[in-house]
């Protein structure tokens, strides 16, 4: 907040800060002088007006502390010779005095977004007849399109800054070894909590419920969800349902020949995640990537020059290798076995913590290198462009004759948080479908990581809806 102060003085404005200095500004010469300010003391400068003080009803009120504030501001006025008028005298005008506290504006935040909100909205559920939002406003996309196609008929190339240009970002090497090792804890973690905390499955719909029972919850979307009046169909889940798998072509060279449909069998895929990883510099057995020290050259869309064609080794490993393995959630309730119950609060909060790493990390290496995402089905690829296998079988696949329409992805399409039900009590009464508006939702790591004793970051908080207390079932009508 600021208080104004409108005064008949010499030609010059006058904007002083809470910091302790004025900053004075004449209409006669373009100086910008910085002198200590005398007013900061006033308490009609340090309290919250945003009226103009000019008002009779505000001389009326505070004629005291005005008087004291504008016999401070003559002195300012004499005390400076900027504000003397030149050649033909001292002209009267009407000057603007503003204090702003700076300090309190740091401390305290102001905005729509900057304020923490109690709840928010559960996660929507996309229509699957209806093509996904871009990520990126399509009239910037157009725009870029239109610059790019006239540097092109005017036979200039394209400026690329890595990694746009085929290179290596240095400084985003580390964050792609970091997201890997956080990922290894992540599924070590995820799949030994399994071992404690129980996952149901819906056998013909989405739904993932973390609990010990299943809840009741009548929204079920299966095909024959009619009759069992939209009851789940629950079975035993797995880490496949915490932590959904998305895969995409290993690509030796992201910039070479595009992957089509007859040749989809010849590449390798890999989560998604660790491809990103691979392209941002890591190095894994088996999965070799081209690192170039020449840029390729574009014009508009055509690569001019690929720095040289260079054939990718021939014996390449399979998905089941070891060097895989690790970063994969193949048979993993084998490979990792049950905790101890002193062991399980900790491993729960480390998990929950490599978590937060990967999707800070993604996010990260997202803002630099490429990744794209179909806009009607679940499917990634890593690179500049997408691929043309043709395996798209979601809305108006006919049209388009099986390709994907590809556009670019977002960090939940790459790791999908997967929201379920969060349950304030595991061991309760399960969840119904009379009290479903006054429960929240969470990721289901989130929420496996929760029951398992872990600190849930604040975050998460307003959608689980933590501090909304669930009425019973016979107070549901008198709630508002």
């Amino acid at each position: 907040m600021a208080a104004r102060l409108s005064l008949t003085s010499s030609p010059s404005s006058i904007t002083a800060a809470h910091g302790g200095t004025c900053h004075l500004v004449s209409p006669i010469t373009t100086a910008r002088v910085s002198i200590p300010s005398p007013l900061i003391s006033h308490p009609v400068l340090n309290r919250n007006y945003s009226s103009t003080v000019s008002s009779p009803k505000y001389f009326a009120l505070h004629i005291d502390q005005l008087k004291s504030a504008r016999e401070d501001i003559n002195e300012l006025l004499k005390s400076h010779p900027i504000l003397f008028g030149r050649g033909r005298g001292r002209r009267s005008k009407s000057i603007t005095f503003l204090c702003t506290d700076q300090r309190q504006a740091q401390n305290q935040p102001t905005g729509k977004w900057r304020v923490h909100r109690q709840n928010v909205d559960l996660p929507p559920i996309q229509p699957k007849k209806k093509k996904k939002p871009y990520p990126i406003p399509l009239k910037q996309i157009t725009q870029a399109a239109r610059a790019d196609k006239k540097l092109a008929q005017m036979g200039v190339e394209k400026p690329l800054l890595p990694p746009k240009n085929g290179l290596l970002v240095p400084k985003l090497v580390p964050v792609a070894h970091d997201v890997l090792d956080a990922w290894k804890i992540v599924i070590q973690g995820v799949s030994q909590l399994l071992h404690v905390i129980p996952v149901h499955a819906c056998s013909e719909c989405s739904e993932v419920y973390v609990g010990q029972a299943a809840h009741y919850i009548q929204d079920c979307q299966g095909a024959t969800s009619a009759k069992r009046r939209n009851f789940h169909s629950w079975v035993k889940g797995s880490i496949n349902d915490v932590l959904i798998p998305i895969d995409s072509y290993h690509l030796f060279d992201p910039f070479g020949p595009r992957v089509i449909h007859e040749t989809r069998f010849a590449y390798d895929r890999i989560p998604a995640l660790v491809e990103l990883c691979i392209q941002a510099g890591v190095d894994i057995p088996g999965y070799p990537s081209r690192r170039r020290t020449v840029p390729i050259r574009m014009l508009g869309k055509k690569v001019i020059e690929r720095g040289g064609s260079v054939e990718p080794p021939e014996q390449q490993c399979s998905p089941d290798a070891a060097s895989m393995l690790e970063f994969d959630t193949y048979r993993t309730h084998e490979r990792f076995s049950s905790p101890l119950e002193l062991e399980v609060p900790g491993i729960a909060q480390k998990t929950i913590e490599a978590y937060e790493r990967v999707k800070i990390g993604l996010k990260k290496l997202m803002k630099k290198y490429t990744v794209k995402a179909c806009g009607y089905c679940s499917e990634v690829h890593v690179g500049p462009w997408g691929h043309n296998a043709k395996l798209c079988g979601e809305f108006k696949h006919q049209w388009r004759d099986g390709k994907h329409g590809w556009q670019d992805a977002i960090v939940d399409e790459v790791l999908p948080p997967n929201y379920v039900w969060h349950v304030e009590d595991p061991k309760g009464p399960p969840l119904r479908t009379a009290l479903k508006r006054f429960y929240g939702k969470a990721p289901a790591v989130v929420e496996l990581c929760l029951q398992a004793g872990a600190q849930i970051p604040a975050k998460y908080k307003p959608m689980m809806r933590v501090d909304i207390v669930v009425p019973d079932k016979e107070e549901t009508h008198l709630a508002a």
